[in-house]
């Protein structure tokens, strides 16, 4: 059985680490590079870094940041946030980057995912899913959360795997920030039903919710991001509390 994984998340603002609640009232995380090196040190098996307002204005000073953090860690680097292009994507690599996610600019043109699938390799390529449960469906959201579309959720997880996507970051935007747990039932009904790596994302708040994510959600990797950053929960600890409960992870 492959081993699980944990995967801290850092959303960046104009550069900096930000965390708020169900994608909203956002509040300063600390500084990226620090917090990086931090976790692959306590062990994290990945880093997510996520530029949730970037634009193609943007892209240089997103470009200086992801490689300062990749010069400090030493475990797989996924990088998100404006990416609409092969040009994009070839800048990250270049800078660091092991694997790119993309979201709303896949929902746009999913084309995009097949592009990205036949340059790079489908490993390279994550989709983020940011859905919200909205009128009795799962729906997707773009733009940070903002803008609602009309896809279903289960549809799109299923069609970015046909379209080349290599692993599935889903967040539920529901549970995001709020620490009750994560969409256990969502996630299993998208992971049994996929070839593909899911990661869940959104409502870490206890040790406890990373095993119900791997044992109920049938995750392959659980992300979170306010309980490492402000010392809820150690990386090491957590890892740990998982062997102890039978749960493959590495140490």
């Amino acid at each position: 059985m492959l081993a699980k994984r944990i995967i801290p998340c850092l959303d960046i603002k104009d550069g900096k680490t930000v965390k708020g609640i169900n994608f909203e009232n956002l509040r300063d995380a600390g500084d990226p590079v620090e917090l990086a090196q931090i976790y692959a040190n306590e062990g994290a098996d990945e880093l997510v870094f996520l530029d949730i307002t970037a634009t193609v204005e943007k892209r240089k000073t997103l470009a200086k940041l992801v490689k300062n953090i990749a010069r400090v860690i030493n475990i797989p680097f996924t990088v998100g946030g404006g990416i609409s292009s092969i040009s994009d994507a070839e800048i990250l690599l270049q800078n660091g980057a092991d694997k790119i996610s993309v979201n709303s600019s896949a929902v746009k043109r999913p084309k995009l995912i097949e592009e990205l699938a036949k340059t790079f390799g489908r490993q390279f390529v994550t989709v983020a899913i940011d859905t919200r449960f909205f009128d009795n469906n799962h729906i997707v959201h773009t733009h940070g959360g903002r803008q609602l579309t009309d896809f279903h959720t289960i549809w799109w997880a299923k069609e970015v795997e046909n379209l080349g996507a290599g692993e599935l970051l889903l967040t539920s935007m529901n549970h995001d920030g709020v620490k009750n747990g994560f969409a256990n039932e969502l996630n299993s009904l998208i992971s049994k039903n996929s070839k593909i790596p899911l990661i869940a994302s959104g409502g870490a708040g206890k040790m406890e919710h990373f095993f119900d994510a791997f044992t109920e959600g049938c995750a392959d990797g659980a992300l979170a991001a306010s309980i490492f950053h402000f010392k809820e929960i150690g990386i090491n600890d957590l890892k740990k509390y998982l062997l102890e409960k039978k749960i493959t992870i590495r140490i």
